[in-house]
């Protein structure tokens, strides 16, 4: 009996899935409609190698040809996909990691994300130490006033963040000054994809959170960190953010997204 583990097993590859995925990633970077001829070169392939793909996906449905036979996506990749609901997947994904993470920092996890424009804490897993900072799950928070709020408010399309701004009643009652400090906060949130600061709901807290999921699909959530800053702690919290940032993009990889 040979000492192979499985992650030295060869990766045995499956051409025919292959060249499929391959013309469904290709159409779904390009924003217009593509002939045989104009997928074959981006993929740097014959037009006879993709021909039957191109065939079998379309009568599965995956692609849809128009009158001058160019190819797009139809919508059943998006249909498949919302057959379950995000947040049940997410909810499933992360509890492993979330467990795992809270045992490994000693401290409660939490993951919030956007919901009526405010943040939800959509699940918890509390601290092992007797003396912990823990939030309710299903409660509520002012997104501007949460480090996780404000991180995921800097990802949101502009759109969506500037009609935030604009009908916020937290924002507008900030007035100029306060408004220009929290867009330079935004900026530096979706630049740096995390945040580390004291809690602005609750003293003695310090909230280190980052971002999980892909911005680009508008899946978002924060994986934060609230925790008592005791004595013995380190005040600036950086130490813990690579373990949250491992956790992120486990769970980002479980979803099936790319971290």
């Amino acid at each position: 009996m040979t000492e192979t583990t499985q992650l030295e097993r060869p990766k045995y590859r499956v051409p025919a899935l292959e060249k499929g995925l391959d013309i469904l990633e290709h159409l779904s970077d390009v924003s217009i409609p593509q002939s045989q001829a104009e997928i074959a070169r981006a993929l740097g392939r014959s037009t006879s190698e993709i021909f039957r793909m191109l065939d079998c996906l379309e009568q599965r449905g995956y692609l849809v040809r128009d009158e001058a036979a160019r190819y797009r996506l139809s919508l059943k990749l998006f249909e498949l996909a919302h057959t379950h609901s995000p947040v049940d997947q997410l909810l499933r994904v992360a509890r492993d990691p979330l467990r795992e993470l809270a045992q490994r920092l000693r401290e409660s996890v939490h993951i919030g994300v956007l919901r009526d424009h405010q943040l939800f804490i959509l699940t918890q897993e509390e601290s092992p130490e007797p003396v912990r900072f823990s939030v309710e799950v299903g409660r509520k928070f002012p997104a501007i006033e949460t480090a996780s709020g404000r991180l995921l408010l800097a990802h949101l399309p502009a759109y969506d963040l500037a009609e935030f701004l604009a009908r916020d009643p937290h924002t507008l009652a900030l007035g100029p000054e306060g408004r220009k400090a929290l867009e330079g906060k935004l900026e530096q949130a979706r630049r740096e994809r995390y945040v580390i600061e004291k809690s602005g709901i609750t003293e003695g807290v310090q909230d280190i959170s980052v971002l999980l999921g892909n911005p680009k699909i508008e899946l978002v959530a924060a994986l934060v960190v609230p925790r008592l800053l005791l004595r013995d702690y380190d005040s600036d919290g950086i130490a813990l953010l690579p373990a949250l940032q491992e956790s992120a993009a486990e769970i980002t990889r479980k979803l099936g997204l790319t971290p």
